[in-house]
């Protein structure tokens, strides 16, 4: 008998497992990886729109995970379109099954700290661990487009 249990926390998981050798019983608990792969990046850019794709490659490739709100709206135009896409994008994916619940979205928004009362972002970031997965999501992409 195999149990999957997704999403648990460390600390449920040696609980179970402690239940279970309660019991006399086998158990071996798998943690699942919450982190971006070449794969999941890959899922995730060609499930965004067009201008949140241009979005996170500007962030990615020409910004090297980190880019002014200034440039991109100078490139993109207004960014609402974009951001709620990014957003939506991590959620789907879950639903979808393309990566465990958890999985931190791959760009976030960086607010002016000297200005906390007004929310304003002044840039997007990627963190450096992410960036290198994406540069490679992106260049795979590229060398073989999607079919119609």
């Amino acid at each position: 008998m195999r149990i999957v249990i997704e999403g648990a926390t460390e600390e449920f998981a040696e609980k179970l497992v402690a239940l279970a050798a309660s019991f006399d019983a086998e158990l071996a608990v798998e943690p699942v990886s919450t982190g971006w792969t070449v794969e999941r990046a890959g899922r995730y850019l060609r499930s965004l729109t067009a201008g949140a794709r241009r979005f996170a490659e500007m962030v990615v490739i020409d910004g090297d995970g980190y880019m002014d709100a200034d440039q991109l709206r100078a490139t993109i135009g207004r960014l609402n379109g974009p951001t709620v896409a990014l957003s939506r994008a991590v959620p789907r994916g879950v639903k979808l099954g393309w990566w465990p619940e958890g999985t931190p979205a791959p760009i976030t928004p960086v607010w002016d700290a000297d200005n906390p009362s007004w929310h304003k972002n002044i840039a997007y970031e990627m963190s450096r661990d992410n960036v290198g997965v994406f540069r490679e999501a992106l260049a795979t992409m590229k060398a073989a487009p999607l079919r119609s």
